[in-house]
Formats: structure tokens, sequence, C-alpha cells
């Protein structure tokens, strides 16, 4: 092992040195003892864009200023206020301009897609999940069936990891469709599992759905921000996802939807609303419902501006700097920090998260091996509250998984040294 990886001027400089450097300088970092924090939650609430309140007191003077007219009036008029975002967005997810929409949250985005795109018989009443879901995701896919007069014991169907570390082959998942093919009406996937980190072949997977039948969905909420997608390309029928993880659009951020082009004009059943109405004939007021071809027809009412607001600011900042280059970077920053675990801590960490790069994203998710005579949860539980007295700050999923996520955007080599230096220091008893 190449003992400079361990030196904090040669990290110090290969920071100093990276182009993507100066994305840092955009966000604020909390501070912990007067000290910038090493901040690895951006998987679970990303930091804020210095632009985001320039963005949100914009909406707020408008109010103040015009009232009403606000909807109409430059800069920025709120009628077609989430039009700002379509553009920016569809290029972070690899999708057509028409495909994405910004609207709702994560799971009522999934239940919306799932009204139209559930469609079970008899015959085939399935949905294919991964077991170990997050639980909104299992949650909304148990009630659905019921919903539809079905039974989640054998028709919400759970596969198993079949992986050491609890992560799932791609053989593993095609048997699964090809076993059950016959009764799939929906294949619902993440694009990056959420406790292992592992992320998955979409496009793969849409095309083996597909060969049996079903629709195929994706929950990106993990992936997002995180993986170069390519959604129109990966030909899922649609995929909903948060902005308040990797795109750093704040708690409870405005979520965001495809679907696919072919279905742009789709005479699928869905919960329709004004907003969804097509633009041309929205505002004669007539009882039918006409939908706007895209994403768009499956809004419900008009977006919160505020809350879109933020989402402007950051997605101003992923366009900067450019999905394919924080990839690059991404790959940079995680195996770096494999390096290290592996080098100096694998006495006392273990990887879960897959070690081939196209098979994750920025995330490791680990578990404590040992450490001051704990093991497993304890040992974990240990160790985390200890790194977060120090100012170093990840998230602890049950039941004994730390989540370490070098976001490119703004974490950095030195704050990877520091996670390593303090594990070691727990380790050895500081």
């Amino acid at each position: 092992m190449n003992e400079q990886l361990f030196d904090p001027a040669w990290a110090n400089a290969q920071d100093a040195a990276d182009p993507l450097r100066d994305f840092r300088n955009q966000f604020h970092i909390p501070l912990h003892d007067g000290a910038p924090q090493a901040y690895f939650c951006g998987n679970s609430l990303g930091l804020q864009p210095k632009g985001a309140r320039a963005m949100v007191e914009e909406v707020l003077d408008k109010w103040a200023r015009d009232a009403v007219e606000g909807h109409f009036l430059e800069p920025a008029p709120w009628m077609p206020y989430h039009a700002l975002v379509r553009e920016a967005l569809a290029g972070v997810v690899g999708a057509q301009p028409l495909e994405v929409v910004a609207m709702n949250s994560l799971t009522a985005n999934l239940h919306f897609m799932l009204v139209s795109f559930y469609r079970p018989t008899r015959e085939r009443p399935a949905i294919l999940m991964e077991a170990g879901a997050f639980p909104s995701d299992r949650q909304a896919l148990e009630s659905q069936v019921r919903f539809h007069g079905f039974d989640p014991a054998t028709d919400l169907i759970e596969l198993a990891p079949d992986e050491a570390d609890g992560t799932f082959s791609m053989a593993a998942i095609e048997r699964a469709i090809a076993e059950h093919g016959p009764r799939l009406a929906a294949v619902v996937w993440p694009g990056v599992q959420y406790r292992t980190g592992q992320a998955f072949d979409l496009k793969e997977i849409a095309r083996l759905g597909h060969a049996a039948g079903a629709v195929v969905g994706f929950d990106l909420a993990h992936a997002v921000g995180n993986l170069p997608l390519q959604l129109h390309d990966s030909d899922a029928d649609f995929a909903v996802w948060c902005h308040y993880k990797y795109m750093n659009s704040g708690p409870g951020a405005v979520a965001g939807c495809f679907v696919h082009q072919r279905h742009a004009k789709t005479n699928r059943p869905r919960f329709a609303g004004w907003w969804g109405h097509d633009q041309a004939s929205r505002f004669r007021m007539e009882g039918n419902f006409v939908p706007t071809p895209g994403a768009d027809g499956w809004q419900l009412s008009n977006p919160p501006i505020l809350g879109l607001a933020p989402l402007r600011a950051s997605l101003d900042l992923f366009a900067g700097a450019g999905m394919d280059k924080l990839r690059a970077r991404s790959l940079e920053l995680t195996g770096y920090l494999e390096q290290l675990i592996r080098a100096r801590l694998s006495d006392t960490l273990q990887i879960v998260t897959p070690r081939e790069p196209e098979r994750r994203g920025a995330q490791l998710s680990l578990r404590v091996l040992q450490g001051r005579g704990l093991m497993g949860r304890a040992a974990g539980r240990a160790l985390f509250e200890f790194l977060a007295t120090r100012g170093v700050l990840g998230d602890w999923r049950e039941p004994d998984v730390i989540r370490i996520s070098p976001a490119p955007l703004y974490n950095t080599r030195a704050d990877i040294l520091r996670f390593a230096s303090e594990v070691a220091a727990w380790r050895d008893g500081a």
C-alpha cells in the first residue's frame, strides 16, 4: 500500500488539484466545534447549496411585490415555474424533457405511477421487488396489491439476496423473472439499494421484465444525482425519486418522476387533476380531463414554488459540473475510501457494498467487525456515535450498517482520510 495515501499533505494536494474543487465552496458545510464537519450523509440529506437562499428569496420577494401577478410576471413567473427545472433534470437522469416532471413526494409518485402501470389480472397479479427494500416502498407495493383485491402473501414476490453480503446477482434477478414471469404484472426495483449501496443494471432489468410481459419501474432515490443515468435508453416504463439526497434540494424536497416517451399519450388509467390537464385548454375550466402529453400529465395540483426553488439552485451546480465528471470524481473518492479501509481497517470494518465500481455509487456500507470488546450491532453503534463526537457524520441503518457516502460535489480526500483516522483512533482506544 502506498504510504502517501495516508499523508494529510498528499490528500490536501490532491484536493487542491481537483478540477471540481470549487464546487465545495458552493455549499454550506456544517461546523463541529468551530471546524467543518466531515459530512458523509449526502445519501440521506444533501447539504444546502449557497444559491438556494437567493432562489427562495426571489420567490418571497415576488410574492411580496406582485402577489397574484407573480404567476405571470418575469423573472421566473410561477405559472410555468416547474418547467424551469425540466431541461436540467432531464440531463441529470438521461431522459427526454417530455419524460420528466418535478412533483409531489417520492412515495406519492410511486402510488400515482402504480395506479397507471400496475394493472393486475387474475392471471398476472404479482409484483416482483427486492427483499429488504426501504419500508416505504414495500408498504406502498403491499397496499397496492391489497387495494386490487389480491394477497401480498402470494402476489408480492420478494427476491432474497443471493450474495454473501446481502447483495443480488443479475443471474438471481433473471431467474426470478423467468420463474414468475407468467404471473408478473410489474417489476419494481431500486436503482441503488439503500442499505447495501448496490447499483443495478436498469436497462437489463427492464429488458428482462418486458420480455416476461411485465411493466418495469424503478425507485431511484439513491441513484439520482449519484450515478449517470440513461432513463430513456433504459426503456423503463416509469421511475420515481426524491431530490433531498444527492440532489441537495432540502428536507422534504419536491420529488421527481419519469414516464417513458412511449406512454406520452397513453390511455392507461390515472388519477387526474387540473394541473395535469392540457395546458392549451386548462383555463377553459371544462370538466372533462384531457391530459397534457408526457410526464406533466400526471400532475394533479399546481407545484409548490417555494419547494422547487432550491432544486433550481442545485440543478445549476449539476449542469455546471456534468454528471460524467461527477461520476469520475465519485469513483476516485469512493475508491480512495475503499483503499484506506482495506489497507488499515480491515480488522475493524467489513465493506458490504460490491467491490466492482460499476455495481455501486458513492456509498460504502460498512459493518463493524470488532472493537473495544464489542461485536456486531453494539460495536457499530459505538463507532457511529464516536465518529459523531469527532465531527465525522455518516448515518446508521438497522440492523448493523454505517453508510459513508462521499458526495463528489462537496466531499474531499481530506474528509475521507479524517474518517479513516478517526476509525483507527476508536479501534485503538482513543
